[in-house]
Order: structure tokens, then sequence, then C-alpha cells
């Protein structure tokens, strides 16, 4: 699996979005920073189109030839970084395991499971490590410490940081920026998860991961965008933790995100930040009623972490 080839199907999506909306494309330049790529990836996707009939290619012009169909898309799950790959398998795994303290993670049977190389798996779960959650071993192997309340209230004080600052540039970018059609997209996910929550409840989590990842995104800050890490074991991930009113919990976080994109929609900066805050509220109350006062997912506190 290709770390470059996966960037390379996602930026291509998101281009093959771009012609929806104009007659021509702008320049090498403007391409690579609209879709974060070099100027090699985009001449890559630009031969790919015009191989296609997407586009007619003659130097600085590229006129929109036809609108994408279904098929010129590749497949989600073909342009997700190998980080995401990797993090999303590591939370299907904790969460399989029930994700309690003292929990097992063998570096070689997370690679297999996953199908990368063990290098980077070890990579991940040593940038996973920093943050206290889990503890390197011998042979590979690495344990879940898990986190207390303080942890959580500490975390918690930092996400709403990020986000709200996040959500604010998020708001900001241009209308032809690619997010646009990604938002739209989660949109219509949510509103058919809405519509089938009695037997799909479960499957928020992910959903709920892919949506906040594409906020934080916005910031176009690489400490806010590596944080998301821990957000994302903590936050998006404990919704399955507690099973207790499951299913209304996650009823209650649909709703509150369609109303936060409506917000992020109207570029409203009030209706932004009320959004993202109250969400965050409910985020925050719910994950502190997850974990026993006492604190039986034993971790150092936060601070030694």
């Amino acid at each position: 699996m290709s770390k470059s080839n996966n960037v390379y199907k996602d930026a291509y999506n998101r281009c093959l979005r771009l012609l929806d909306e104009t007659k021509s494309l702008p320049s090498e330049p403007e391409l690579g920073t609209l879709l974060g790529v070099s100027r090699t990836t985009v001449r890559s996707i630009l031969a790919r189109m015009e191989e296609t009939g997407l586009i007619a290619w003659n130097k600085r012009s590229k006129t929109v030839l036809r609108t994408p169909r279904p098929d010129d898309f590749f497949p989600e799950e073909e342009t997700d970084t190998l980080a995401e790959i990797i993090e999303r398998s590591f939370m299907r795994r904790l969460l399989a395991g029930g994700a309690e303290a003292g929990m097992q993670i063998n570096e070689l049977e997370l690679a297999r499971e996953i199908g990368v190389g063990t290098t980077s798996v070890r990579e991940f779960l040593i940038r996973f490590s920093r943050f206290g959650l889990i503890e390197k071993r011998r042979n590979s192997h690495w344990v879940l410490k898990g986190f207390t309340r303080a942890f959580a209230l500490e975390l918690t004080e930092i996400r709403e940081m990020f986000e709200l600052r996040s959500a604010a540039a998020f708001a900001a970018l241009p209308e032809e920026s690619p997010v646009w059609a990604d938002l739209d997209r989660l949109e219509d996910e949510h509103r058919l998860l809405a519509r089938e929550i009695a037997s799909r409840f479960n499957e928020f989590s992910e959903l709920d991961e892919r949506f906040h990842r594409l906020i934080h995104r916005a910031s176009h800050n690489r400490f806010i965008v590596d944080f998301y890490d821990v957000i994302a074991m903590i936050f998006h991930y404990h919704y399955q933790w507690n099973k207790a009113q499951e299913r209304e919990r996650n009823e209650v976080a649909v709703a509150e995100h369609l109303v936060y994109i409506a917000a992020l929609k109207s570029r409203d900066l009030g209706k932004v930040d009320a959004a993202c805050r109250k969400h965050l509220k409910s985020a925050r109350n719910t994950l502190l009623t997850s974990i026993p006062e006492a604190g039986s997912r034993n971790v150092p506190d936060a601070r030694r972490a």
C-alpha cells in the first residue's frame, strides 16, 4: 500500500468535484494549493483526466469536456492516507477487545490484519504512545493503559480550543475549495443515518470521526491535525465503550452534527461558534458520564503523559 498513491487518489477525487463547478480548471500552482499536493501530483491528475475525456489539456488551458460519472472516482477506501487506515483498524481492534486497561496489542498481528508493513504500524503506535494511553512492552507488544476523568477533562479543554479555531477557518474557506463537496457528502450520510438510526446507530463513531477530522484539517496546522489521533481515540470511539442509551446518545449527536453542518454552510461565524460550542459541550458530558468517578480506566495523570 503506497501512501503517495492514496494521496494522489484523494486529490484526484477532490479535483473531480471541481469539474462540476467550473468550465475550466485554474493553473497548476493554484490547483496544487487548492488540493494541498505538489505540482507533480497535479500533472498526474490532469493527465488522467485528459486520458478519460474529462478535460482538454493544452498547456495552460484546461477545458472541462464533461461532468464526472460515479465510475470516474476512486473508491473511498483507496483514498484514505496510510495513517488513517492504520488508525481506524487500531480503533476497531480496541473496541473489539472492549478497550479495557491492560489490553494487549501486538504490532505484527495488527500489521497483518491491516495488510501493511510492521514499520508503519510501529511508527503509528510510537506516535500515539506519547499521550500516555499505550505503553511499549517487549517483543513488539504494547498494552492499553486506559484513561482517567482528569485526563478526559484536560483533553476537552484542548479540543475545544482547537476545534473552535478550525471551525472558524473552515467557514472562511473559498467556495471553490473541495471541502464543501466533502461536507455535502457527509451531510447526506448524516441524514441517511438519522432516518435509519434504529438499526444503524452503532455506525455513528466512524462518521463522527470523519466529520470532525474534516473540520480539523481546515486549520492547516500540523499540530492540531496530529493531535487529532488522541481526540479520535477518546471522543469519537468512546460512544461504543458505554452501551447504556447508545442509540439515544448517537441520535442526539447526529442531530447536533446537522445543525453544525448548516452553520458551517451559512459561513456565519456566530452560528458556527454557537453550534460548535453546543456540540462540544454535549460530547464532553457524554464522555464524562462514560468514565467511572473513581477512574477505573487507570492511566497516569495527563500532565505526566
